[in-house]
């Protein structure tokens, strides 16, 4: 509309305005593109990406290559540490593989000669050779990336600004109708009523919203850089304010990603330390098992030692057997030693013994569980069981607290089971039910129904869940940290990357944590909700304005036969007045308890109760500057110019509050601005500058009755906000 109007007044001769227009328009598409890009540059080093090199058998010979130049039927190499590039079958070794960075579940698993392992997973013990199945986008997880490149976020944004303009210019374009046919009626030229239709127009379009957002939500970017939060795309911030619902990835964001021993049960006439030292003794650190780790970080905690046992015999981990052995003897004893499954371990027991291994009560609530038996010659006895639990960080239960009293819904999703996303439900305060994708029947029911925690879910499922959250008008949050959250992490109006998050999650992600756990996501909402409130003075003063303006000039016309002021006065005061506004992004306001939501109908209708008066104030400043004043029709368009400038600054700290506009102190920037509004605007009507000055007494006693009149406006505000449950 904006470009319309340049062309249009270039048409019409009129340089000086045109230039003005043009102006603006520059200096707002400079000012958004300059806070995006300081924005983006801020994340360009998460956006680095390692190239995957792969020990690979090429014409006889092993190659180091790069992941990318893999092919179907290509035979690799695999150690302790390695990124699998690609879907593979086994040939000979076996692996423990960590899969937690594509499914969610934090255990590993155990794939020997003739398994399959999938692309993305990670070796964390033992070594074998394997054949390259699928690459790319064909192999088991590959359509994540798929998902990832489809994932869209909807632009909350344009649809509010452009919602604001369409009934700004509404009401402009009925007023306008208005006032051509009554300029067709009583004779006035066409040529004078073309500028004035521009100038309504004109007045009506936001110019500094876009520019004044950006400016808001890129000052929030920057704060919340120091409160460990980097914001990779701007409107998240605005987004967050309205987010109403957060699903929450379970493994690396409420929990650690690390294995730890939960509980331990000894069998009589053994004792704890006695099963984690007898398990202890059947582990071995350099296999980088993470259930052996756990048990020596146990047996550390415990100071327990193992210095008096010498280990004659060791059989490591085998997938196939699912039991660890080893031979030790000190200088009163030799025994043998078995960790492994329950079942298998319950198998070689001596009869007398299998009564006392059962770990079902365990592995209902969630805990992989470890039996050990020992033989001192008498065949195999139980000792007892290791449940393991990867554990809550510490924040978790008080922050998931938090975010409910913010009046956010929580979901917890995971890919493991239930019974293990259940027992992690229950300690952070998540005491809805529990769904599956096969039980709850559709992503629908499961983001929709009383479920609080939906387990053994697949990426696709996440990235369903959300986009149908979404359709119901809902405002989603995400946080994950593994590739298979990604898709959800994209398509969520407010996707979070936690701190240990893989690249893929965190180039997909809105927000990127920096610190562990997810305590910066209040600081998020609170930073967001700030934001609105900013936000929406700016508007609410915009469309108290908007209809001022554009009631006082068509019916100024009508009543009066006149034109109450000039087009050129008129952009004059996008620059003395909107542009000043844009220093209401740096206002001190208090963020709202509950989620905030866009509502601007009723925003148009609380504005309407304010502008009234204000209108009726311009026309009493009007009939008086020409009856009693008796002021020439130049002067009294200066007059009316400073009563618009001086009104418009006073409406910011009339709406700036929801309550008295006594009840907060405005910034020092916005104080000052307007200060320096006012003076410059004094300084042009009584000096002349481009408009015919007036005395300086009069500019002074106008500005006094304004400041009296919007103080008695503000009462009757506060009762309208309330009514209207503006906030």
């Amino acid at each position: 509309m904006l470009e319309v109007s340049l062309v249009l007044e270039l048409v019409l001769g009129k340089q000086l305005e045109a230039l003005v227009i043009g102006l603006l328009l520059l200096f707002n598409a400079a000012i958004s593109t300059l806070q995006e890009r300081q924005s983006y540059q801020a994340l360009s080093i998460l956006k680095k990406r390692l190239t995957i090199s792969i020990r690979t058998l090429r014409d006889g010979k092993w190659k180091m290559l790069p992941a990318e130049e893999l092919v179907p039927g290509d035979c690799i190499y695999l150690r302790v540490g390695d990124l699998i590039p690609a879907d593979i079958r086994l040939l000979e070794g076996s692996l423990l593989v960590d899969k937690s960075a594509i499914t969610g579940e934090s255990l590993p698993e155990e794939v020997s000669a003739g398994g399959s392992a999938f692309a993305g997973t990670v070796v964390r013990r033992g070594e074998a050779s394997a054949r390259v199945e699928k690459i790319g986008t064909q192999t088991t997880y590959g359509k994540t990336a798929e998902l990832v490149r489809l994932a869209s976020t909807p632009g909350h944004l344009q649809k509010l600004v452009f919602s604001i303009v369409r009934d700004l210019v509404i009401l402009d374009i009925v007023l306008i109708v208005v006032v051509m046919i009554y300029a067709l009626v009583v004779g006035l030229p066409l040529s004078d009523m073309i500028p004035f239709a521009l100038i309504l127009l004109v007045a009506s379009i936001p110019i500094a919203l876009p520019v004044t957002f950006t400016l808001a939500t890129a000052l929030g970017a920057r704060s919340l850089t120091t409160k460990g939060v980097l914001v990779t795309r701007l409107s998240a911030i605005e987004d967050a304010a309205e987010m109403e619902v957060l699903c929450t990835d379970k493994t690396g964001t409420l929990t650690e990603n690390n294995l730890c021993v939960a509980i331990i049960q000894a069998l009589s006439p053994y004792t704890q330390q006695d099963v984690i030292q007898y398990a202890a003794l059947a582990s071995d650190p350099a296999t980088h098992d993470p259930l052996d780790l756990a048990i020596y970080k146990k047996a550390k905690l415990e100071h327990i030692d193992l210095d008096d046992w010498q280990r004659s015999a060791y059989i490591p981990f085998d997938p196939l057997t699912k039991r660890s052995e080893a031979v030790v003897e000190n200088d009163r004893l030799k025994i043998k030693i078995m960790k492994g499954a329950t079942k298998v371990i319950n198998s070689l027991l001596t009869n007398r013994g299998k009564e006392g291994l059962n770990d079902q009560a365990l592995s209902r609530q969630g805990y992989r569980v470890l039996s050990v038996a020992i033989d001192t010659g008498k065949g195999y006895k139980p000792v007892g069981l290791i449940a393991f639990e990867d554990p809550l960080r510490q924040d978790s239960a008080s922050l998931l607290r938090r975010l409910k009293e913010m009046g956010i819904r929580l979901i917890m999703i995971t890919g493991d089971g239930l019974a293990t996303a259940q027992t992690v439900a229950r300690k952070v305060g998540l005491m809805g039910k529990g769904c599956t994708p096969k039980t709850a029947g559709s992503p629908l029911k499961m983001g929709l129904s009383d479920c609080d925690v939906v387990a053994e879910v697949l990426p696709e499922d996440k990235f369903k869940l959300v986009s149908t959250i979404q359709k119901t008008g809902l405002t989603v949050g995400m946080t994950g940290d593994g590739v298979n959250d990604a898709p959800a992490l994209k398509q969520a109006e407010v996707g979070i990357a936690v701190a240990n998050a893989t690249d893929v999650a965190k180039a997909a992600a809105s927000l990127v944590l920096t610190k562990p756990g997810l305590s910066n996501v209040v600081d998020a909402i609170q930073t967001s909700r700030e934001i609105y409130q900013r936000m929406l003075t700016y508007t609410l003063n915009k469309i108290v304005k908007t209809i001022e303006i554009a009631f006082f000039l068509g019916f100024g016309l009508m009543l009066t036969g006149t034109f109450v002021t000039t087009p050129l006065l008129m952009i004059l005061l996008l620059f003395t007045n909107d542009f000043v506004t844009m220093m209401i992004a740096t206002d001190n306001v208090k963020a709202s308890h509950k989620p905030n939501r866009w509502q601007v109908r009723t925003l148009v209708i609380a504005a309407l109760f304010i502008a009234v008066p204000i209108l009726l104030l311009s026309f009493g400043v009007y009939l008086f500057g020409r009856n009693v004043l008796n002021l020439p029709l130049a002067e009294l368009q200066t007059l009316i110019f400073a009563m618009l400038v001086f009104s418009g600054q006073g409406t910011i700290y009339l709406v700036r509050e929801r309550n008295p506009f006594w009840s907060s102190i405005p910034s020092r920037s916005l104080i000052i601005s307007s200060l320096t509004d006012i003076v410059v605007v004094t300084l042009i009507v009584t000096l002349g500058f481009l408009v015919t000055p007036i005395p300086l007494a009069y500019t002074l006693a106008l500005l006094g009755v304004i400041l009296v009149y919007l103080v008695l406006v503000d009462l009757a505000k506060v009762q309208v906000f309330r009514m209207l449950k503006v906030r």
